[in-house]
Order: C-alpha cells, then sequence, then structure tokens
C-alpha cells in the first residue's frame, strides 16, 4: 500500500490526495514529479502571494531599520539576562530585547504579555510599511497566521511565584491568561479587526517559518487577500531551563559552524511578514519587497531534540521546497541557515544543504544569523525569514560573527564575521526543529 501524500501546496480543506510516493532504501520518500501535475502546485490560477510589509523588534532594536543594521554590521545582540536571576544556570546570557516597544493604549499594554507586545509592534510596522489602513479594508479579506511557542509563559511564572510567595490576595491570576501561545495571533486580529482565517501553528523553531507557507496556501487558494503572518517568542525560566537542563547552550555567545561550537543562545523576536495577493497588491501600486516563492515541510522521526546526523530529512525539506518553487539548485544564490551552533545541528545542516544543492552548496553564502541575535524559538524562522528578504532587496548578506576556527564537518561559505554585497535573485531559509521538524521557505526578487 502506498504512503498518502500532500504537499505543503495542497487543498485546503478538501480530500487529501492519494499519491504514489516511492521510497528509497531508507524508507524515505523519494523524489515526486515537478511541473505542472505536482502535488505542490495546485491552487486558484493565477494567484500568488507577495511581501509587502515587514516588521520586527530584536535585542538589535525596537523596529526593522535597527534590526537590519544590526545584522548588517555584525553587531552582537548577545547579553547578560535581566528579566530574571540566571545565576544558577550553565549560561547567564540571551539575546534579550532591550527596550519594548511604546505606543500601545495604556489600558492594552496593562493586560499583555511581553510577547504580545512585541507582535503587535512589528505587527503594526508591517501593516504601515505595506501601506495598508485597516479601517479601510474588507477585515473578512484579511488573515492572522503566527507561529506560537511559550507565549507570555513568564507571566505565568511571575503569577505561580506570587502566589507561593504571597497567597491568593498576592497573586493576579488574569496574567496566567496570557500562557497560551494562540495569544499572541489573536491580539493582533482583535486589535485591528481581522475577520479572516486566523490560526497558530506551534512545531517548536519551525513553527513561525511554517505559518508563511500555510499564509501564501491561504492567498493561493482565495481565502484571504492579505494574511498578517510571522511570529513572537519571549524569554521565560523555564524555556531557558530547559535548554541549560539539554546542555545544549554555551556558556559564551554562541559560535555557528565554528570548531568550537558548544551550543546555542536563546533570544527573543519578533518578525512580521504582510503577505498579499500579488494581482492586488499591483493594483493598488504597492511596493513588492519580495515574492514567496514556495515552501517544503517535512520530519524525520530520528530524535526529540537531537538532528538526524545523516541530514536526509533537511535534505528533503530543501528539495521539496526547490519543487514548490520551480527552482533548480543552480538558481539559489543564498541560504539563511538554521545554524543554532549546537555540534549536532551545524554538521547536520551543512550535509544536508549538501545533498539538496550537490556542487553548489559549496558556492552558495550560507550564514546564521542567530550568531547575533541568538535563537529566536519560535519566531526564529520569521525574523530570519524578514533578513532572507531584506537580503534579496539590498543585496546585502548578513555575516555569522565569533568564527574563528573552521570546522571540517561545517565547511561551507558562512560569510565569516563581515557582510557581503551579493546579489540574490532567489533565497532559501532554512528552520529545522525539535522533533525533527523541518520547515524550508524560498522568496525571490519582486522584479
Amino acid at each position: 500500500m502506498l504512503p498518502r501524500a500532500r504537499g505543503p501546496r495542497g487543498d485546503l480543506g478538501g480530500d487529501v490526495h492519494e499519491v504514489a510516493v516511492p521510497l528509497d532504501a531508507r524508507g524515505h520518500p523519494a523524489e515526486l514529479t515537478t511541473g505542472a501535475g505536482s502535488v505542490y502546485d495546485r491552487g486558484v490560477e493565477g494567484r500568488s502571494a507577495v511581501v509587502t510589509g515587514l516588521g520586527a523588534v530584536t535585542s538589535l532594536g525596537g523596529d526593522l531599520a535597527s534590526t537590519w543594521e544590526g545584522l548588517v554590521s555584525g553587531r552582537c545582540g548577545i547579553g547578560e539576562i535581566t528579566l530574571f536571576d540566571a545565576s544558577g544556570f550553565r549560561t547567564r546570557l540571551a539575546a534579550e530585547i532591550k527596550e519594548l516597544p511604546e505606543g500601545l493604549p495604556p489600558a492594552l499594554a496593562r493586560r499583555l504579555s511581553r510577547s504580545d507586545k512585541v507582535g503587535l509592534a512589528a505587527a503594526r510596522e508591517a501593516l504601515a510599511d505595506a501601506g495598508i489602513d485597516p479601517a479601510q479594508e474588507d477585515p473578512t479579506r484579511i488573515g492572522v497566521v503566527l507561529g506560537g511557542g511559550v507565549a507570555g509563559l513568564l507571566d505565568s511564572e511571575n503569577y505561580f511565584r506570587a502566589l507561593m510567595e504571597r497567597g491568593l490576595r498576592g497573586a493576579h491570576p488574569s496574567r496566567a491568561l496570557n500562557h497560551p501561545p494562540d495569544q499572541t495571533t489573536d491580539r493582533i486580529a482583535e486589535l485591528w479587526g481581522f475577520l479572516g482565517p486566523r490560526s497558530t501553528i506551534t512545531t517548536a523553531c519551525s513553527s513561525s517559518a511554517t505559518s508563511l507557507g500555510y499564509a501564501a496556501d491561504l492567498i493561493r487558494h482565495g481565502l484571504a487577500d492579505v494574511v498578517v503572518t510571522g511570529g513572537a517568542d519571549t524569554l521565560a525560566r523555564l524555556t531557558h531551563g530547559g535548554f541549560n537542563a539539554l546542555r545544549s547552550v554555551d556558556p559564551d555567545p554562541c559560535k555557528p559552524f565554528d570548531r568550537r561550537r558548544k551550543g546555542l543562545t536563546i533570544g527573543e523576536a519578533a518578525g512580521i511578514l504582510v503577505f498579499e495577493e500579488e494581482g492586488r497588491a499591483r493594483k493598488r501600486g504597492a511596493r513588492i519587497r519580495a515574492r514567496f516563492l514556495g515552501y517544503g515541510v517535512t520530519s524525520d522521526a530520528h530524535h526529540m531534540t537531537q538532528p538526524d546526523p545523516s541530514g536526509v530529512a533537511g535534505a528533503r525539506a530543501i528539495r521539496e521546497c526547490l519543487r514548490a518553487a520551480r527552482l533548480d539548485p543552480g538558481d539559489v544564490d543564498y541560504v539563511n541557515a538554521h545554524g543554532t551552533a549546537t555540534p549536532q545541528n551545524d554538521s547536520a545542516e551543512t550535509t544536508a544543504l549538501k545533498l539538496a544543492l550537490g556542487e553548489r552548496a559549496r558556492q552558495v553564502p550560507f550564514s546564521s544569523i542567530k550568531s547575533m541575535i541568538g535563537h529566536c524559538l519560535c519566531s526564529a524562522g520569521a525574523i530570519e525569514a524578514v533578513a532572507t528578504v531584506l537580503t534579496i532587496e539590498t543585496g546585502i548578506v548578513p555575516p555569522t560573527i565569533h568564527y574563528e576556527e573552521p570546522d571540517p564537518d561545517c565547511d561551507l561559505d558562512v560569510v565569516p564575521n563581515r557582510s557581503r554585497e551579493h546579489r540574490v535573485r532567489a533565497a532559501l531559509s532554512n528552520s529545522f526543529a525539535f522533533g525533527g521538524n523541518s520547515t524550508v521557505v524560498a522568496f525571490g526578487a519582486a522584479g
């Protein structure tokens, strides 16, 4: 019996299509057909998604401009944690957002979690960047799709701490309501009155990357004309403690692809993209920053926290993304690496890129911005997609900083320590998450 397969661009809401999927020697699905008959190419004819707005809040700055300036200048946003006492952990470092954005109504701001605040700020910036006034739009045609993770967990931690120390009268149970991962998605939809499809995707570190693919599907299938997509995630004691318990963090700032790497540095960020149906965007004269070309999603069922060292699952995600985007390996000009700086991830990702791109892997810049803003967990895929779009738009590839000692297992062009001018017409962004949840997205130049 053939396995049932559904491509990342399969029908939304219809029957699952039975597809004959040949298996390779390891039992993994082999190559699927490409072209007009591919399982990845279904959708309403003539509809495609473009990026018309970007917003960002990171440890490098509270908006898109300061974040991008920090990335291209190779500035490190990693420092001592101030949100909670981290003295008992393996590392006291994180890429913490220095100042929360202002401008939200005070009554609303008092109820919001840290994640909600940065997510709303990035969404506000992205909508303004897109030139979209929500009051002038049909709210039923605007959706919100975000990747979600620990969200307002820090608020819940503070509530339970107060409850244990001061009892019921000294705690505010409403703070625990900020914990669900869909909170930021709901806040964005409610603040601007968006009534289109609303979803929150949680697949660990690939959550917000996967949300981009689903957002594009909504547009391609005619279910929305505009989708606010991306993700927001912020620090919490439990998250920091969990990664420390796994011994997957570096006591010093992380060093992706360097032989001395010992683990990741946790970060926090919000990255929001406005996806818009291309015909509508061109009709209203919007600035198109980039085109969303396609995405690939796989899983490896190998281990809860460690990647498959063979790189097969990551390579499959890259290949599926290339098929969906109708790109050949030679078309790829840049890859934004997942690049966590754990010993296992960086070598497995390097292998995956070689398997998927062949000799082209050695010719393509392949950098990790986690070296500057840390691993931003469920928002990582979104903020890295924002950086990928800006790389295409500006022709500047951000570097991998803290790189000193090459590793023979990570022998690709990681753009060490300094940004580089490089013409980019098509780029990939990798997100390889815990549990083997792998997502790769592709963007192309607007022209």
